[in-house]
């Protein structure tokens, strides 16, 4: 995993290969899974929530009248829907703890399961 950058789907996928002992199409398959599961919920106007994790749901921007940045002419912004996450107590919680303070046995109580991600 990268330190203080992005993860990358990548290296999502080896993360759960390495922590579940699956291969890496095998947790390749289930991260794809879960994306398309959220993405598909969302297109029907569902909203997905994940006890102590957070929840993800749509937005509806109303339309509105915009600039063209280059040449300063007014356009119609058409209405469109967003998604948007909004993350549950436990992960704001567990995510503001200073690193020491994260033990394993923290994150699993939290409902999220054991995570080596977070220092123990």
């Amino acid at each position: 995993m990268t330190t203080g950058g992005s993860m990358t789907k990548a290296e999502l996928v080896e993360e759960v290969s390495r922590v579940s002992d699956l291969t890496k199409k095998h947790s390749e398959v289930i991260v794809d899974t879960v994306f398309r599961s959220i993405i598909a919920a969302l297109h029907r106007g569902e909203k997905i929530e994940l006890r102590g994790f957070g929840s993800f749901r749509l937005r509806q921007r109303e339309p509105r009248k915009g600039r063209n940045p280059k040449t300063g002419d007014r356009v119609d912004v058409p209405p469109k829907k967003v998604p948007y996450f909004k993350p549950g107590k436990e992960l704001k919680e567990l995510i503001n703890r200073e690193p020491a303070e994260t033990p394993a046995a923290d994150v699993a109580a939290a409902g999220l399961g054991t995570d080596p991600l977070m220092p123990a």
